[in-house]
């Protein structure tokens, strides 16, 4: 039996591993909304909820050492969002990891309550009215070390394969965008500032 997730119990991992072809290789992490650059706006809006944050990230290891933020690089380079699951994944240590992308721009403590609440002992997504948003999670951590490593070796590499082979719950939020930093258009909307 999984203990339920509390604070003592929960990590927050970051998803910050990907390339943002669209934004012409724009470091999501480090972009700056009133002055605070999102990986740094994200922990600290967690802090308080998780036992440790960790960030899923492939570049800038040194910026986020002197952040004081725990970096986790990719341990599968190429397979998207599982490298970043994997890795994350290997690297935490307490029962629940709740994942959320860099980038997401409205998803809050209230956002991460509510999938505790859904979970069970399978975990949960989240779908908002822009769709499916499979990376705004809570995965019972040992069950997703097996998928992912599964899943690694096999050639579906995709989230919902995952939540799927796990029985993950999704839960709808009604209402809600939470947003994200795709196209620049998308920064202009957000107000968002870069090195």
């Amino acid at each position: 039996m999984i203990p339920p997730p509390s604070r003592d119990t929960l990590t927050v991992g970051l998803l910050a591993g990907g390339r943002a072809t669209r934004l012409g290789g724009l470091d999501k992490a480090w972009l700056r909304r009133e002055g605070v650059p999102q990986v740094e706006r994200l922990r600290e809006r967690f802090a308080a909820h998780a036992s440790r944050i960790l960030v899923s990230a492939n570049r800038e290891l040194p910026r986020y050492a002197d952040a004081d933020i725990d970096a986790i690089p990719d341990r599968h380079p190429d397979t998207g969002p599982l490298s970043g699951l994997d890795a994350l994944a290997v690297a935490t240590t307490t029962p629940w990891l709740f994942t959320l992308p860099v980038d997401a721009l409205h998803v809050d403590a209230p956002v991460l309550a509510r999938l505790i609440d859904g979970a069970g002992d399978t975990g949960a997504s989240a779908e908002d009215d822009d769709g499916l948003q499979p990376l705004v999670a809570l995965w019972p951590v040992a069950a997703l070390r097996v998928v992912a490593a599964d899943a690694l070796t096999g050639d579906d590499f995709s989230v919902r394969g995952l939540q799927r082979a796990l029985g993950m719950r999704t839960l709808r939020f009604s209402q809600v965008r939470f947003g994200n930093l795709n196209t620049p258009d998308d920064l202009v909307r957000a107000g968002v500032t870069h090195d």
